[in-house]
């Protein structure tokens, strides 16, 4: 990993709904996604690249589970209508196919979510490539999650799930996409290179076919404020090896915030130094929320930071946050000022704990 900026952890995967509430609320019920980090409802004014080059009102919510992972951001546009792709998403399509969620159980997970209301089991317990236990399900709206075991936890609320560790995500060129996720993100470390036709991937769409997967994670634990919020994170690119059926970009004539995982999201420290590395990487920002003040920060709400965009070879969306401000205790108004610590340094547990008093319940 270069020394010269930090990639802490996945902070979130966004999530395009159609309706904010009932998303929020599902997710709630199924993934314990009920620690609000923030909440928006104004424009997305910096993302005109892939928001048709016109200003778009949204409203969003960064939501965790305090057992520890990334969160989900819930997105929903407020005044357009979302656009549902016009084919069925297969495994090999570019982009993000599903969120991985850590589970300490999956036998216990399994049986959990059989009884949750809209969730479907796409897939039977089986073993993954790392010879650990997974399955599959999908929500009402067709986003696919995979239950992956992990026993990092990092505030034990007697759960079986947590968060988002990470991501499968279709490419068409493994080792070109190995330049951002290795070579930018730090996913150095190849736990699995297999190719083949793969049990545990029976009962998805095109999940008979054959595939190569490579499953990365990182060689060393990472570093930052949020790094023992987030724990350890695995990227799992996949490419389709079967030459009759041709892959899709899942996000082709659609806006960001569609219905869909929208993004990949990286919390990270010295913004500057990473801009610079991407752009000579080959991957320069498509978006950046500063313009010429690099030392501004962008408010968002209950938060402020510095946010940017680069795309993978496939056009996968992948979001950086430099945060400088966070909202830790709301009824007191505590806030925390990140831009004087020292960026390699992880917050205390203690503090971090402050988080859960954001617990919300909808109804």
């Amino acid at each position: 990993m270069n020394n010269d900026f930090l990639i802490n952890g996945i902070q979130q995967v966004g999530i395009g709904v159609e309706n904010f509430h009932e998303a929020w609320k599902f997710y709630i019920d199924v993934f314990n996604m009920n620690i609000r980090i923030l909440e928006d409802d104004t424009v997305a004014e910096r993302m005109l690249p892939y928001t048709g080059n016109s200003p778009q009102k949204r409203h969003a919510c960064i939501a965790i589970n305090m057992q520890g992972g990334g969160g989900f951001e819930i997105w929903q546009y407020s005044e357009r209508k979302p656009q549902y792709p016009d084919f069925e998403i297969n495994l090999g399509d570019y982009g993000i196919f599903a969120a991985k969620i850590k589970s300490r159980n999956v036998k216990k997970t399994y049986e959990e979510l059989h009884n949750k209301t809209g969730l479907k089991i796409l897939t039977k317990i089986t073993e993954t490539i790392d010879g650990n236990l997974t399955f599959f399900v999908q929500d009402p709206w067709n986003n696919v999650f995979q239950i992956c075991y992990d026993s990092y936890i990092f505030h034990d609320e007697n759960r079986s799930t947590g968060g988002v560790i990470g991501a499968i995500i279709g490419v068409s060129d493994i080792e070109k996409a190995l330049k951002v996720y290795s070579d930018i993100l730090g996913y150095d470390k190849i736990i699995a290179d297999k190719s083949g036709v793969f049990n545990d991937l029976i009962g998805l769409s095109s999940g008979n076919k054959t595939f190569r997967r490579v499953l990365l994670s990182h060689s060393a634990p990472r570093k930052g404020a949020f790094s023992q919020l987030f724990g350890p994170s695995y990227i799992e690119l996949v490419q389709i090896q079967d030459s009759e059926r041709q892959p899709r970009r899942i996000y082709e004539n659609r806006f960001w915030g569609d219905p869909g995982f929208i993004q990949i999201c990286f919390d990270v420290a010295n913004m500057n130094n990473l801009k610079k590395h991407c752009a000579h990487q080959g991957f320069p920002f498509s978006v950046d929320s500063v313009s010429n003040d690099s030392s501004k920060s962008f408010d968002m709400g209950e938060a402020a930071g510095r946010f940017a965009y680069i795309e993978d070879p496939d056009g996968t969306l992948i979001e950086l946050v430099e945060t400088h401000k966070i909202l830790l205790l709301k009824s007191l108004g505590i806030y925390l000022n990140l831009k004087k610590r020292n960026p390699q340094k992880p917050l205390p547990k203690w503090m971090l704990k402050f988080l859960k008093y954001g617990k919300v319940k909808l109804i």
